[in-house]
């Protein structure tokens, strides 16, 4: 469930985009009248209302879930914060600038803070941060750990590049296919990996009982 409950600003985003592209002027006539506020020059193209419409249903979804996290009194965690601390960042340049290419950035900047994060706390602080998020479910040897954080610093840059080359390369110019991408490509591959992992893990579990 928490997997699903973490997906819905992504859906609602993918969705937006999606309804706005086959609506385009009607994207477009809704940004210019009531929206012209917050977008540079007041008013936008058919075909950049999608990607504007998207990224602010995605901004507003995000804090709505941390809202509804809040009210059921339970603690809002780092990840999700960052998240919408680069959701208003990146796409608030999008929506006034109606450039795509900040939101597409967004995700590759998020990806690579993360394995960075992991990198460095390995390394300088000497901390595995793998280890302390998951030591109370799951015990495993500490070269396993070692091997897990490894694991994840190179999942983390790997997918980065992979949505540069993916939203500069070979989509430029298809917001629609990265949009795509981005949805369910991208959730498509951390799934597998998370599966991976754990049918990795779970072998030494077992040497462990």
């Amino acid at each position: 469930m928490k997997f699903l409950f973490d997906l819905i600003p992504l859906i609602l985003f993918f969705a937006a985009y999606k309804l706005s592209g086959w609506n385009a002027e009607a994207a477009q006539h809704f940004i210019n009248t009531y929206l012209s506020g917050i977008v540079s020059g007041g008013s936008v193209t058919p075909d950049q209302a999608p990607i504007v419409i998207a990224t602010l249903v995605g901004i507003l979804a995000t804090m709505a879930q941390i809202g509804y996290i809040k009210l059921q009194g339970r603690k809002v965690d780092f990840v999700l914060w960052f998240s919408l601390a680069m959701f208003i960042f990146f796409g608030g340049l999008t929506i006034y600038l109606h450039d795509e290419d900040f939101i597409k950035w967004k995700l590759s900047i998020v990806y690579w803070f993360f394995a960075s994060g992991l990198l460095v706390s390995e390394l300088v602080f000497k901390k595995n941060l793998m280890r302390k998020s998951m030591e109370e479910i799951v015990e495993l040897p500490d070269l396993i750990w070692s091997r897990l954080n490894l694991a994840w610093i190179c999942f983390f840059t790997a997918m980065g590049f992979l949505n540069w080359y993916l939203a500069f390369v070979l989509f430029k110019g298809d917001t629609s296919a990265w949009v795509s991408f981005k949805a369910f490509g991208s959730t498509a591959i951390m799934f597998v990996f998370i599966v991976a992992q754990t049918i990795y893990l779970s072998r030494h579990i077992k040497d462990q009982v």
